[in-house]
């Protein structure tokens, strides 16, 4: 055999050989990519996105996009070819896999907690964009989560709403530990409870719950410290005066909260938000309408401007990281609350955009 054909020959043969390796060998990282772009004044799988009934609704124009990253799943292990193409792509960024994924969570364990953020993300935006608009809503705080094998196992129950703790009228979530860590581990504290069920029909009449009904528990010491615990998790339920569902599917997480709230802020005045205007954004969003930071915004705005989107609102926490990288053609608006995004919405539909505030890259 030649020795240019043999040289070449065991060339390519190293070359399958390191391709082969690249393929097998798993490394320890998740891949992040633009994912998909709803607008929330539009449709999505054919229906609304925004459904408000009850209330006299208003037609809008142009887009109020939610952005959305795609992620390699908790239960996927790259192989070094993957991660290699992707570390050297534009439209996508690979970070180690515990980044994604601390505690060794499972697929499963994610999409359960990224659904239950996205639920909680929708309710926070409801309260939020009716406040922003004076529109009453009633609030009462309720038992979210109980600790298995707690003392309030079998007694309190997710979706109980909490009246008062040792007769103490319990207004914020923040109450209840407060009241309980006033006893030592040991002793017994006694709630004021109006069961899930109960609580729940008052809430679809939008109501709030009345009444009550007591319940002693036995506080125990906490595994991190010297204080007593009972092992509940309190949150903050809402009856709303009027019908908003919120129709997406396929999505999880917090992060849409602000673009849906301003959907819905939309949707429910005369004037048009946008004008016309392509704009999309991204970041959490509390009762109170405050905006925070969120995770991937680098794949965000690539897919916001693929879209088709030419202003972008951007959490304050997130501005520099968005502004070192900003996709041609994009202008970002920085964020703290409803209300300044509803304000730099106004600048954009009379094309003041000088007036906008913008990130900075420091």
């Amino acid at each position: 055999m030649p020795r240019r054909t043999a040289t070449m020959l065991a060339s390519t043969l190293v070359l399958i050989a390191l391709l082969c390796a690249g393929v097998l060998i798993k490394v320890p990282y998740s891949e992040m990519s633009p994912g998909p772009t709803v607008n929330t004044l539009g449709d999505s799988g054919g229906e609304p996105v925004l459904q408000i009934s009850g209330r006299k609704t208003y037609p809008t124009t142009g887009h109020l996009n939610m952005t959305t990253v795609r992620v390699t799943g908790a239960d996927y292990r790259m192989n070094l070819v993957e991660a290699v193409y992707g570390w050297l792509a534009h439209d996508s960024v690979v970070v180690p896999h515990d980044t994604l994924y601390p505690d060794g969570k499972t697929d499963e364990q994610s999409n359960q907690e990224n659904a239950e953020e996205f639920s909680q993300s929708q309710e926070s935006a409801k309260v939020a964009a009716l406040n922003e608009l004076s529109i009453p809503v009633k609030s009462w705080v309720i038992v979210s989560s109980v600790v298995k094998g707690s003392p309030a196992e079998g007694k309190l129950h997710a979706g109980d709403a909490i009246k008062a703790v040792d007769g103490a009228p319990i207004t914020k979530p923040a109450d209840v530990a407060s009241l309980v860590t006033k006893h030592k581990p040991g002793q017994n504290v006694v709630f004021t409870i109006i069961p899930a069920k109960e609580a729940e029909a008052a809430k679809k009449a939008g109501k709030e719950p009345e009444g009550g009904e007591k319940l002693t528990i036995t506080t125990e010491k906490a595994q991190d410290g010297d204080r007593a615990i009972v092992g509940i998790q309190a949150g903050t339920d809402h009856a709303f005066p009027f019908t908003v569902d919120i129709k997406l599917a396929d999505v999880g997480g917090p992060s849409a909260g602000l673009m849906f709230s301003l959907g819905i802020v939309d949707k429910l005045t005369p004037e048009d938000l946008t004008g016309g205007k392509f704009v999309a954004g991204t970041g959490t969003i509390d009762d109170t309408g405050k905006v925070g930071p969120i995770g991937g915004i680098e794949m965000k705005l690539i897919g916001a401007r693929q879209a088709g989107a030419r202003y972008f609102l951007t959490p304050r926490d997130n501005c520099a990281a968005a502004a070192s990288d900003t996709p041609s053609g994009l202008t970002l608006v920085k964020v703290d609350t409803i209300h300044d995004a509803r304000q730099s919405l106004d600048k954009i539909r009379t094309g003041d955009t000088a007036g906008l505030p913008s990130c900075s890259a420091k």
